[in-house]
């Protein structure tokens, strides 16, 4: 999260719980709690309005499908590392 001149328990416990938030992964109760203060405060609605778009954009960009050569070259790397982490525990 960027910078913003919340200050304050509210701001913070909003802001921290921001990205559980937007994900719709918390309880009822709390979700309640963080929307009536972005309601209230304009610098944690502009904080979750630019974490909103961000997230967008991000979720966009994510539905491009890789290229098999590079996929590959992902799951070897990713197997080459668990290989040497098993490895190291054995020794």
């Amino acid at each position: 999260m960027s910078a913003n001149p919340c200050e304050g328990p509210d701001c913070e416990q909003a802001l921290d719980k921001l990205y559980l938030f937007i994900d719709q992964e918390i309880d009822t109760a709390s979700c309640a709690e963080i929307q009536t203060h972005i309601d209230e405060c304009t610098s944690c609605l502009s904080e979750y309005d630019l974490e909103r778009v961000v997230k967008s954009l991000v979720s966009r960009s994510c539905s491009e499908v890789a290229p098999d050569p590079l996929r590959e070259k992902v799951l070897l790397s990713i197997r080459t590392v668990q290989v040497q982490i098993t490895e190291q525990r054995t020794v």
